[in-house]
């Protein structure tokens, strides 16, 4: 319903501040429509309709020059014709009125705004742009600012449409919270013939004033909001973002992220290897390691985990200690779909649970002679008796410890004989276990949308695409699992303020910064600086043969891309040949250091994110550091099991653990310079630009430090 009287509440101009700015968009009680229009198709006419679809039933009033009424009810002439501040005003006017009517809206009062339009003019030399300055018009008084930009947004719990482009009518309600940079993607999950409801749906656009993570937090505060669902294209409030999603991992909220493009901290490339490597999108993995957050590649993958979770029963982590990770069952009708399922699993590295003798012989009792009874699961011979075999053995399967979730996997075509034997299956098996079920379609288009409603309806998810379907699986075993949380960091003071003047007073030398990684607990070979070949030659007597001689040149970042390493040396002869070589090519600074016995090498680093700070990276080291780009990136402090966690990820993990008759590294000692190198994140990271350990010998005996690259905040990239 229209109405066109005065707003019941009218706060002052100074309440209108943070959170109530934020309360007043999402949940207007008045709405002022700037260019409302009678003319059908109009953006102006459908902003009229679609607010005036809101079950709120919020009071509108309608504001254009150019028309007296629309649809019957009066239409003012401008803002400024308004009895009372409102809560809410929509631009839907061209980009070149934007600055006056926001600009009308601040010295009113009025509390928040939505901007649809892009916002965009041509750059003027000394002048900020558009953007600037209606951020800066919102800010100074105080508003709420969706867009520019955007698509609005669909309070569904609260009742308030705040659109100008036509979406459902009325929209699915569900228990999931959705923040989208896209408003296409927007479109599309509110237009899905997916089981997909939500509480709060917000295309945020460019997000000149209010970020994603304000309309996180405030559906976080909607009892109704269960799954928390994120599209984004940059981290915008960080720490706002951060605080969301610790309290999401608090209230166990999945949260479902969409990153399309690099964090900024990928955007620029270092001299530091630590920063080359966490460039990909190094600030997001971080972000998502740390909140236990579900990343997902693609939107198939993210309908399928967001239907999985919203609709689906969740996998309860297991009783006490078990034995191995659990993981998924499925049942086939095709050998062949098993198979390739199989085959899918193990690149997606999904796991399919190991099933107990008890089981196998329950699902011997149930099959076809001939049949196989394993996991997965083919369970077509005759068809004799489908439904019954069907059932019994998605219900055998539940009921094995090791498996936290079972599917059906198979196509809902629809049966030209009228058989319902497949539904009918999963939906008997769904009511006789605990465990959490779905349907796992091979083909999106086989899917017959009837059967899929019926089963979505009643609680059965219904994923569709193999690939997709699995990736949701796992993420479900993910969050059964647990999920890391960054805890505080312990900060020793009388360490930190020692290290910080050291580091602001000069550049350190390489003894200099080995003692730094040893004052931290990390291992690091013996080095003594030597100016000329006597040096060299009088500190490899103090180290004791054989040693590594390279170059101690400031300039140099990488020392063996020019060749500035000579390992193994094992005399005073060959040292002061080397030792010729490298000044004459490099310069006469050098450093002599021990040699450490071969093992695996990893490199480990801190680089410093714009958005979230210092980042510990640990990848394949050596030779291998870019070539592989083998890393995971996480943010401080970083426990021990942490740090094993991040290890275990690698591809060279299997190097660490041992390989073909090679002794397995000292995992412990490895944990802990990571460790170390976390704690040097959280009380030296404001001081440094980039660290590097490159390479780290991991061997059986433990961990060492062979180089190491520190950039400070202000020093210049090293060539």
């Amino acid at each position: 319903m229209i109405h066109n009287s005065v707003p019941a509440r009218k706060p002052a101009r100074a309440a209108a501040t943070g959170r109530a700015a934020l309360l007043a968009m999402l949940e207007a009680r008045s709405v002022a429509l700037v260019g409302a229009s009678p003319r059908p198709g109009s953006f102006g006419a459908r902003m009229v309709a679609e607010v005036g679809k809101s079950p709120a039933a919020p009071r509108m009033f309608l504001v254009n020059p150019r028309h007296d009424e629309i649809g019957g009810m009066r239409c003012l002439r401008s803002l400024n014709d308004l009895p009372a501040p409102v809560d809410l005003v929509l631009l839907g006017v061209p980009d070149a009125a934007l600055e006056e009517q926001l600009s009308l809206a601040a010295e009113r009062g009025d509390r928040s705004a939505v901007i649809f339009g892009n916002a965009h003019e041509p750059v003027r030399p000394g002048r900020p742009g558009l953007r600037a300055r209606l951020a800066a018009t919102a800010r100074g008084a105080s508003m709420a600012v969706c867009g520019a930009g955007c698509m609005g947004f669909v309070n569904v719990t609260r009742g308030l449409r705040a659109i100008g482009y036509v979406e459902p009518d009325p929209l699915p309600r569900g228990p999931i919270a959705l923040v989208t940079h896209s408003g296409s993607v927007f479109s599309a999950l509110l237009r899905s013939r997916r089981k997909l409801g939500f509480t709060l749906a917000v295309s945020s656009g460019q997000e000149i004033v209010t970020a994603a993570a304000s309309y996180a937090e405030y559906a976080l505060g909607l009892p109704e909001t269960r799954v928390l669902a994120l599209v984004l294209e940059a981290i915008r409030d960080p720490a706002r973002l951060q605080r969301v999603l610790r309290a999401a991992a608090g209230r166990d909220i999945p949260v479902v992220l969409l990153t399309a493009g690099s964090s900024a901290g990928g955007r620029a490339m270092v001299a530091a290897h630590s920063g080359a490597l966490a460039a990909r999108d190094g600030g997001w993995e971080a972000l998502a390691d740390a909140y236990g957050v579900h990343r997902v590649g693609d939107l198939a993958e993210m309908a399928d985990t967001l239907e999985l979770f919203a609709i689906g029963r969740r996998a309860a982590p297991p009783a006490g200690r078990p034995a191995g990770r659990r993981g998924i069952a499925t049942v086939h009708d095709s050998g062949l779909e098993r198979a390739h399922v199989a085959d899918l699993a193990d690149e997606l590295g999904v796991p399919f649970a190991e099933i107990g003798g008890m089981t196998r012989a329950r699902l011997g009792r149930i099959l076809d002679p001939g049949l196989e009874p394993a996991n997965p699961l083919d369970v077509w011979g005759t068809g004799a008796h489908a439904q019954r075999q069907l059932t019994e053995s998605l219900l055998a399967l539940a009921g094995d410890p090791a498996v936290a979730t079972v599917a059906l996997a198979v196509d809902l075509v629809p049966e030209l004989d009228a058989d319902e034997s497949y539904p009918r299956a999963v939906l008997d098996a769904m009511r006789r276990t605990g465990k959490p079920l779905a349907v796992l379609s091979n083909v999106a288009s086989a899917v017959d949308p009837a059967i899929a409603a019926g089963l979505r309806d009643l609680g059965v998810p219904v994923l569709e695409g193999t690939r997709s379907g699995l990736l949701a699986l796992r993420h479900l075993l993910d969050h059964s699992g647990g999920h890391a949380q960054v805890n505080p960091p312990r900060i020793h003071r009388a360490r930190q303020r020692r290290w910080s003047g050291l580091i602001a007073d000069r550049a350190p030398s390489a003894a200099l910064l080995f003692d730094l990684l040893r004052d931290y607990g990390i291992a690091a070979a013996r080095t003594l600086a030597a100016a000329s070949a006597d040096e060299a030659v009088a500190a490899a007597a103090d180290i004791g043969y054989p040693v590594v001689l390279k170059t101690g040149e400031p300039g140099i970042a990488h020392k063996s891309e020019v060749g500035g390493v000579v390992p193994g040396i094992a005399d005073p002869g060959t040292l002061r040949a080397a030792y010729q070589d490298l000044s004459e090519r490099l310069g006469s600074a050098a450093v002599v250091c021990e040699a450490v016995p071969p093992g695996t090498e990893l490199a480990l680093g801190i680089t410093c994110d714009p958005d979230l700070g210092p980042l510990v990276v640990v990848g394949a080291g050596g030779i291998l550091v870019e070539l592989l780009a083998d890393r995971c990136v996480a943010l401080p402090p970083v426990s021990r099991e942490r740090a094993r966690q991040m290890t275990g990820r690698l591809r060279v993990a299997a190097l660490l653990g041992g390989l073909r008759g090679q002794p397995p590294a000292d995992l412990d000692a490895v944990a802990d310079a990571i460790a170390g190198l976390s704690a040097i994140a959280c009380e030296l990271g404001g001081e440094l630009e980039a660290l590097d350990i490159n390479p780290l010998i991991c061997g059986p005996t433990g961990a060492v430090a062979v180089d190491a690259l520190l950039l400070r905040r202000a020093d210049p990239p090293a060539g």
